[in-house]
């Protein structure tokens, strides 16, 4: 295998690129939308409805997942980092 090869294939280790208060205020943010999701979703009374409450149940998880993992995809797409993580990575 060549070096190129290797490198095309080795496991990439995302850096953190949200502080701690942005963490836990997505973290506790997530759980909220979550809940409001399920809520939508068992007094759903139209496909339109359940759609709409699945919508809100993935977009509490996304929020749940990037403040768990302290990584945001849409940050490192864009070439953001917080200025207190700039040169901690």
């Amino acid at each position: 295998m060549n070096a190129r090869h290797a490198t095309l294939h080795a496991p990439h280790r995302r850096s953190t690129n949200i502080v701690r208060t942005e963490r836990v205020a997505r973290l506790v943010a997530g759980l909220v939308v979550i809940a409001l999701g399920i809520v939508l979703l068992t007094a759903a009374g139209s496909v339109l409805s359940v759609v709409l409450g699945a919508v809100v149940v993935l977009v509490g998880i996304v929020l749940t997942a990037t403040g768990g993992l302290g990584h945001c995809p849409l940050y490192q797409k864009l070439g953001y980092t917080p200025p207190s993580l700039r040169g901690h990575h």
